[in-house]
């Protein structure tokens, strides 16, 4: 992450926040909202323009142009990746992470409609389950994070949980 000053620094918090892929799932109140809401969700459609989202609608944002370009520099290598919310053919949520193995790491999210970011959310989980990841890294714990499944679990933990999904490889 880059602080304020734009030098970029390592984070390994202790406890982690993850989101239980085995136990997070939206509501059917909120699933039939996203199907009558006419929002769709896509992959890697747009990927710097979610960064370049998230980096402004947060205020002071840790996403600096060199972030940007390191990032960019990744997805173009396969990964790290984006799930874009489009409204018709405006881009009104997203988020965005790296995907290593059986794990991926969400980075940052962004909504400029209500719950836009939630269904890119659900619409990224539904299709790391299917595809065998085994963990999904928030870093940290927000009310945000919470109010869609995150908890918080020792270091240790994260690095055994770590250590398994890195082992395996996820289905194409």
């Amino acid at each position: 992450m880059a602080d304020e000053r734009g030098h970029i620094d390592w984070h390994n918090p202790d406890p982690r926040a993850i989101f239980p892929l085995d136990c997070t799932k939206p509501n059917a109140r909120f699933r039939r909202w996203v199907r009558n809401s006419g929002l769709h969700c896509t992959f890697n459609n747009d990927f710097e323009g979610v960064m370049r989202q998230c980096a402004t609608v947060h205020g002071d944002s840790w996403i600096s142009e060199e972030m940007i370009q390191a990032y960019s520099a990744l997805h173009r290598l396969g990964k790290a990746l984006s799930v874009e919310t489009w409204e018709g053919q405006q881009l009104v949520g997203g988020l965005y992470g790296v995907s290593i193995g059986g794990a991926f790491f969400g980075e940052s999210m962004f909504s400029l409609v209500p719950n836009a970011s939630k269904a890119a959310f659900h619409f990224l989980v539904e299709d790391l389950r299917r595809n065998g990841f085994s963990l999904f890294d928030t870093q940290y714990l927000n009310d945000h994070t919470a109010s869609l499944g995150a908890i918080n679990v020792p270091k240790v933990v994260f690095h055994k949980i770590l250590s398994q999904a890195l082992a395996h490889a996820p289905r194409s």
